[in-house]
């Protein structure tokens, strides 16, 4: 349960701002299910204003993008960047041509499934942004198919461009004693066999199928980097647990 939550305005998202179903279908689940179960979370747990400015850090075919177009005003803003050229292209020929405080870019990133010939890699990448520059950044989706490196860089990155007082919501696969505990159990919907040390693998050989770190690594890193980490966390169902707010785990971090 979240507690004081802020209230959450009823959207209702244009036939328009819906990707042709191959797209929709690339980034696996419900399109607008899950766009809007996570505008829910940026406002009752981050407290998303509708005038600050907004980065998307993998914004595939902009799911998290078309519910901010319902609610940010037009002294808001938004940016979002990723690594596949098509979902990337979509956005700018839909969503930018309708709401111009919307931008998108593409990020020549390597990644085994979705951009092999890649040419930077995560642990290098600086995101394309001055300093200071943004209210609020979000990653869904993002740190469960990121090796340590590149976990750490993106971490230093999120500071970076986070303006002071800002804040950033995270989700990842969080191994902890109840994690753990469930994985021994066979109550978990994702297989972790790949132990290394402070995480573990789905598939070695497809590293970035699926990442899951060690809860007191993830938060060390993310101090590490300059971000304070609030309590509490929010805990996903992945791992098989019965008391959960979503699917994956949630972590809400400030730039003091």
């Amino acid at each position: 349960m979240l507690n004081s939550q802020p209230s959450v305005p009823e959207i209702i998202i244009p036939d328009e701002l819906l990707p042709p179903k191959e797209l929709r279908l690339s980034v696996g689940g419900s399109f607008k299910a899950i766009g809007t179960e996570f505008f829910r979370y940026f406002i009752e747990i981050a407290g998303l204003q509708p005038d600050e400015a907004v980065l998307d850090v993998g914004c595939g075919v902009g799911r998290m993008a078309v519910p901010l177009t319902q609610y940010l005003s037009d002294r808001g803003s938004y940016e979002g960047f990723d690594i596949v050229e098509s979902g990337i292209t979509w956005c700018q020929s839909v969503i930018s041509t309708r709401y111009p405080n919307f931008q998108f870019q593409r990020a020549d990133l390597y990644n085994q499934y979705y951009n092999p010939t890649g040419s930077e890699e995560a642990s290098n990448y600086r995101f394309p942004y001055s300093d200071n520059h943004f209210d609020f950044v979000f990653l869904t989706s993002v740190f469960t198919h990121i090796l340590p490196d590149g976990l750490e860089n993106y971490l230093k990155e999120i500071y970076r461009v986070l303006k002071p007082g800002g804040r950033t919501l995270v989700t990842a696969f969080l191994l902890n004693e109840k994690s753990l505990s469930c994985l021994e159990s066979g109550l978990s919907t994702l297989e972790l066999p790949e132990i290394f040390e402070n995480y573990r693998l789905a598939d070695k050989r497809f590293p970035e199928s699926a990442v899951a770190y060690e809860e007191r690594f993830f938060v060390a890193l993310a101090e590490q980097g300059g971000l304070r980490v609030n309590s509490p966390l929010y805990y996903g169902s992945w791992c098989g647990r019965e008391d959960f707010l979503s699917v994956q785990d949630i972590l809400l971090m400030g730039k003091p």
